[in-house]
């Protein structure tokens, strides 16, 4: 004979069934009839279900106690208004962010629990699967600045057709968001803008964690250890600031920036939608004035100490280490080549000619050049090759550009003191 317990279990499980059949029709993705043929009832007395639900709210299903309905129950009305908000506003939002946005811009203040079970009651919403093997978190860092995530996710930022690459940089010790920038594709240029920007307003961190991508290792087989005596240009450039590089041999390793990206991917296209942002320019400049600050507001955490690991930059160039650099020999007319480009070099006081000299090409993130030997610098110029020191010279007060002279003058102008013979002045006065 079965005990108690199996009865009031399979009771659950059939009021479990008959709210869930009732979710889905109020969320309109069946009919009301379908409802009452998937039950197994007939229209009257699923009309019955439908009217003590009305009346009693979401848990008379299952307190049978009908005459002292619970306080805490939460009317019908309510229940199809966060459905049809969801449906039809908000159908693309995970459930943590619709249940921000029914507090803050609607004024339910319903709880997750209850929003999550209604969602995934009403077929709106796929329930979660299972976790997989048990992993041990790895504990921040109790400085901000001792170490900081970078990572680029490559998305449908704006829910059609066009893809592009989301890189942010993060802190481990408390998940503040330091730089995010949507690009075409992530690049060593792209990694290297935020790197910089970072640094020129945090100052200099301790150690960057990162995949093995192409621009930041060299990976002699695909797949295997990174060799770290062959620097990438990003590399090169961290090795000059101080900072120390580690690679990440598995997503499980990064998994704090991959969980970031998955909050990421769960709010940033539906913010996007609902601000009726479309374009690339307008996505990142919502990100840099607004989304940044609000992101890190509500998923930053405290460090585990006070204090700070970052330290103020050297009086280094920033704009020639984070820029690619290309070591060349100069040709005998004083060109460099680079890049199908022929980069002139003008005369220089301290040397008669630099051919045959190693140089410093520096591609820098705007696309121009500079070229250094040692300290020195020998030229900056534009994308095209053009020096832009000459056509700043060339250009006088009014805006008029001066006819240069064909050979230039090279003679050296006398002075009284130097001169062997008296000069007309001084014979004048004798």
């Amino acid at each position: 004979m079965p005990s108690m317990d199996s009865y009031s279990k399979t009771a659950m499980e059939r009021a479990m069934k008959v709210q869930e059949v009732i979710l889905r029709a109020m969320a309109k993705k069946i009919t009301w009839w379908q409802a009452a043929e998937i039950l197994g009832t007939s229209d009257r007395h699923l009309r019955r279900i439908r009217e003590r639900y009305e009346q009693f709210g979401y848990e008379s299903l299952f307190d049978r106690r009908r005459n002292h309905p619970s306080p805490r129950r939460v009317p019908f009305a309510q229940v199809e208004k966060v459905l049809v908000l969801y449906r039809e506003k908000y159908f693309d939002l995970n459930i943590r962010h619709f249940h921000e946005k029914l507090r803050e811009q609607h004024g339910i203040g319903l709880s997750y629990t209850w929003v999550k079970t209604v969602l995934q009651g009403a077929g709106l919403v796929a329930r979660q699967r299972k976790r997989g093997v048990h992993r041990k978190r790895r504990p921040r860092r109790p400085l901000p600045g001792m170490l900081l995530h970078i990572d680029g996710s490559r998305h449908q930022w704006f829910q059609d057709e066009r893809w592009y690459d989301l890189i942010v940089i993060l802190d481990d010790a408390t998940s503040e968001i330091y730089y995010a920038q949507l690009t075409e594709e992530e690049s060593t240029l792209t990694v290297m803008a935020g790197l910089k920007e970072v640094i020129e307003r945090k100052g200099v961190f301790c150690a960057l964690y990162s995949d093995r991508g192409s621009h930041f290792w060299l990976t002699p087989k695909a797949g295997g250890k990174i060799d770290e005596h062959r620097l990438t240009q990003v590399g090169r450039a961290l090795r000059e600031v101080g900072v120390q590089m580690i690679p990440a041999y598995s997503p499980q390793a990064r998994g704090r920036s991959e969980r970031n990206f998955g909050t990421w991917q769960g709010r940033l296209p539906q913010e996007l939608r609902l601000r009726g942002i479309r374009s690339l320019e307008a996505a990142n400049g919502f990100l840099r004035e607004h989304y940044i600050a609000e992101f890190n507001a509500r998923f930053q955490v405290p460090a585990a100490q006070r204090g700070s690991a970052f330290v103020r930059r050297s009086s280094k160039d920033l704009d020639l280490i984070f820029a690619l650099q290309f070591q060349r020999t100069v040709n005998r007319d004083n060109t460099v080549s680079v890049q199908n480009l022929h980069l002139q070099i003008e005369a220089v006081r301290w040397r008669a000619t630099l051919a045959g000299c190693t140089v410093t090409v520096h591609q820098h993130l705007d696309e121009t050049f500079t070229i250094t030997y040692g300290p020195q610098r020998l030229g900056h110029y534009s994308a095209e090759g053009v020096s832009l020191a000459r056509k700043a010279m060339e250009k006088t007060q009014s805006g008029k550009v001066q006819k240069p002279t064909f050979p230039p003058c090279l003679e050296i102008p006398q002075t009284p003191r130097d001169s062997h013979f008296p000069t007309a002045s001084a014979t004048a006065g004798d």
